[in-house]
């Protein structure tokens, strides 16, 4: 994995046979991208559907980060049941995980997440956020803790899409709301499904392995870029201004 990123911006051009498209917005996710509260929602999932009778281990929803919650929900329902939950046990179940969720406290921020937002600033790029959560105790916080980094209605939640990641149409909607074409988007992702969507929707695709899944489970989902911390691509991003 090429870790010069104006190598990988180039070789990722030429797959299209383009060059020198310009970057114009940054879809950027938000558990394990902008707050480390991926520990909580996993806590918070086992807990939830180990109460409705689930069997299920707290590291599996790492792996189940960016889809929806009535679409997670249908997976464990599946296996434990061989069924879909209904409307009704969707609403209880998801509205139930929300509170523990929240009972967990504040969740605090990705170190290095707001140097990346500033250096997007200072490129030009207009932020975009792209969640597969609808979370409204984290959404709610985002104001407070990363003050003006998004414009309003710049967002796209799980409430906003059909299909959640690893379909790529909240990465698509994303793009509606920058009035711009793939090529002149980046994403910035912690999840292999969420880093699959973004492949999938045609943008740049960065994975920064935020979390406790292996390096080689974002390999197998062919981001243009794989970083080991926020604080790495900040990084990148900061002497890529200097450039």
């Amino acid at each position: 994995m090429v870790n010069d990123f104006k190598v990988a911006r180039k070789r990722y051009l030429e797959k299209r046979n383009m060059t020198d498209v310009p970057l114009r917005a940054a879809l950027i996710d938000m558990d394990g991208v902008l707050y480390d509260s991926m520990p909580w929602h996993a806590r918070a999932w086992h807990r939830m559907m180990t109460d409705a009778g689930v069997d299920c281990t707290v590291e599996e929803f790492f792996l189940y980060e960016g889809m929806t919650g009535p679409a997670t929900i249908n997976l464990l329902f599946r296996r434990a049941f061989g069924r879909d939950a209904g409307e009704d046990e969707i609403r209880k179940l998801y509205t139930k995980k929300g509170e523990i969720f929240k009972s967990f406290g504040k969740k605090p921020p990705i170190p290095g997440a707001d140097v990346m937002l500033r250096e997007f600033s200072r490129l030009g790029l207009r932020r975009i956020l792209v969640t597969g959560s609808a979370q409204m105790s984290l959404l709610d916080s985002l104001a407070r803790d990363y003050p003006g980094a998004f414009l309003s209605g710049d967002r796209v939640t799980a409430l906003d899409v059909t299909h959640g990641k690893p379909d790529p149409e909240p990465y698509l909607k994303g793009l509606d709301i920058a009035c711009c074409r793939p090529e002149e988007a980046i994403v910035v992702e912690n999840a292999p499904l969420g880093v699959r969507a973004g492949v999938a929707s045609g943008c740049f695709t960065i994975a920064v392995t935020t979390g406790p899944i292996p390096y080689e489970a974002f390999e197998k989902e062919n981001p243009d870029m794989i970083f080991p911390s926020m604080t790495a691509f900040a990084e990148i991003l900061t002497n890529l201004w200097k450039d």
